[in-house]
């Protein structure tokens, strides 16, 4: 059943309160923007590319990845980049804007895995890391808030197994420990993003997650009406979450 919280109609010229949803592989995101499909008509839903990852030209870019990460993590994380920047750039008219995932995540956890588990080149690594220095100086990225779908990496195991996807059939339970450290780090021990997270308990079952997901509801739909009143009272330059 829907919520009885509504957000009023989206002030001209506001842009939308974007929110970024991260968490490890298996961790539910996908079944948390569909939580927010009741508000269809004030939140633009936006999943990951997974598809377009899967299928360029008929080649399956993220099979190719997890089978030869040596030699396809370099311009399987390339079109990534453009895939999530084509995503953080979409435009709408709908004051709420909902994420699947993000360049930061892509920056921060799994280019920075590759690295560090040395299944990409250092050359590889730094080209890419001028990619995001360019993208985060030049365009502009908006994230209000993070929503952190905090799981254990052996319940988001289990899942993955439990799910059976063809190109995820070669995740360990050590490469899920390894993400789940770097999200951590990221959002967890980050000072310069906790004012920007709200971490929930992604670990329950879909019986009981239900509360969590209706906890982030005051988070995401009451921040955004208020940002459209502060905007209507005093308009002021947006940020990032560089600033």
């Amino acid at each position: 059943m829907a919520s009885n919280i509504k957000v009023k109609k989206y002030g001209a010229g506001c842009q939308p309160f974007t929110v970024l949803i991260e968490g490890n592989i298996g961790s539910g995101k996908t079944t948390f923007l569909n939580h927010f499909k009741q508000f269809e008509d004030q939140v633009c839903l936006i999943t990951e590319p997974v598809d377009k990852w899967r299928n360029l030209q008929e080649f399956n870019l993220l099979s190719l990845m997890y089978s030869q990460p040596d030699k396809w993590a370099m311009p399987f994380q390339s079109y990534v980049n453009l895939t999530m920047l084509q995503s953080h750039t979409m435009q709408t008219d709908k004051p709420v804007k909902l994420m699947e995932r993000s360049l930061y995540s892509s920056k921060y956890c799994f280019v920075e895995n590759l690295y560090k588990s040395k299944l990409m080149e250092p050359a590889m690594y730094h080209i890419l890391q001028e990619w995001y220095k360019f993208i985060e100086e030049s365009i502009h990225i908006r994230a209000d808030l993070i929503v952190y779908l905090r799981t254990s990496p052996d319940i988001v195991h289990k899942r993955i197994q439990k799910r059976a996807r063809s190109e995820e059939s070669s995740i360990s339970l050590k490469y899920l420990q390894e993400l789940h450290d770097l999200h951590e780090n990221w959002l967890m021990a980050n000072q310069g993003y906790n004012s920007k997270v709200i971490v929930l308990n992604a670990d329950l079952d879909l019986e009981q997650i239900g509360t969590e997901y209706k906890r982030s509801e005051n988070h995401i739909i009451n921040a955004a009406f208020a940002q459209q009143q502060a905007v209507l009272v005093s308009p002021s330059k947006s940020h990032s979450l560089d600033d």
